[in-house]
């Protein structure tokens, strides 16, 4: 059941686009490879906890109020 299980990041896309504006920019500050990056955010491989910490403290992400909603937003699931 786990692997059904997958997350919504447009807020953080946003995010990353309205404070460094591509997210090679933002990779960089990660200090991670873009394609990582890419891979993260379309769900392939998932954020570890120091990522998720250090992503809130470079896009100015409130830990206690914010951050289910940039990184624990289910994505809803189309059913046929």
């Amino acid at each position: 059941m786990e692997e059904d299980i997958t997350f919504d990041f447009s807020k953080l896309r946003g995010r990353i686009k309205e404070i460094y504006g591509t997210q090679s920019a933002f990779a960089l500050a990660m200090l991670m490879n873009e394609a990582t990056l890419s891979n993260k955010l379309n769900g392939n491989v998932e954020f570890s906890s120091k990522e998720i910490l250090r992503a809130c403290l470079l896009l100015c992400i409130d830990i206690e109020k914010e951050l289910k909603t940039y990184f624990f937003t289910l994505k809803v699931q189309k059913t046929e």
